[in-house]
This record gives structure tokens, C-alpha cells and sequence, in this order.
């Protein structure tokens, strides 16, 4: 049985250009940073961007990042847009379990804003 997710690692094509995308875009903590590997601290998770060996432009699968704003959707892809480097795929999508956005990061990840539903 697992105990728990230790880390969500995603793969990047430009470390340089993903740190900047997570940090300075998204706006969250650098925790750890080497050539080949960085963490991101993601409120308690750790998001690990793990350079590729071999690049073939896009990540295309894969595990689907849902982040939290902490404002509504709508003021977050504002900030976001802003601040440039992310690619919006689509609209709000609205379900009884919450709101989605869904986006990708400056190496072509599958991201989504995600904000629970008001009670």
C-alpha cells in the first residue's frame, strides 16, 4: 500500500525558462534547484521539474497538475496572463464538484486552475 506522494515531477525541455514559469509566473517557492532537476514547493506538495534527456517538444500525457488560487479563477489567469509564459486551452468549465481551467506550462505541461465549489 503506498503511504503517501512524495513528489509530482513533471519534465521540462528548459529548466532556465520552467523556473522562471513556476516561480516567478505562478508565483510559488523554489525549494531546491540543480542542473538537471529543481523542486517546487506547491503549499506542503513538491513538484519536481526534471530535465529531459532527449528532447521531442511537448510533454503530450501524463499527470494533470490542478493548482488552487487564491483568489477566483478569473483574477489568477488576469495575474497569470500578465505575467506571460502560460498557454490557456480552453474556458471555464463548471461542475457541481468545482470550476476548471486548463492550462499549460512554459514546456508545454497540462496544468488547471481549480477552484472548489461555493457552499
Amino acid at each position: 500500500m503506498a503511504k503517501g506522494v512524495a513528489t509530482v515531477w513533471v519534465p521540462v525541455e528548459d529548466m532556465d525558462r520552467a523556473l522562471a514559469f513556476y516561480r516567478d509566473t505562478l508565483g510559488l517557492d523554489v525549494s531546491m534547484q540543480e542542473d538537471e532537476w529543481a523542486e517546487i514547493d506547491a503549499g506542503g506538495l513538491t513538484i519536481g521539474l526534471n530535465a529531459r534527456e532527449d528532447t521531442h517538444g511537448g510533454a503530450g500525457g501524463g499527470a494533470v497538475i490542478s493548482l488552487e488560487p487564491e483568489g477566483s479563477i478569473e483574477d489568477e489567469l488576469e495575474r497569470i496572463a500578465a505575467r506571460g509564459g502560460a498557454s490557456v486551452e480552453g474556458d471555464i468549465s463548471e461542475y457541481p464538484w468545482g470550476r476548471i481551467l486548463p492550462f499549460k506550462d512554459s514546456e508545454g505541461n497540462d496544468l488547471q486552475l481549480y477552484s472548489p465549489p461555493n457552499g
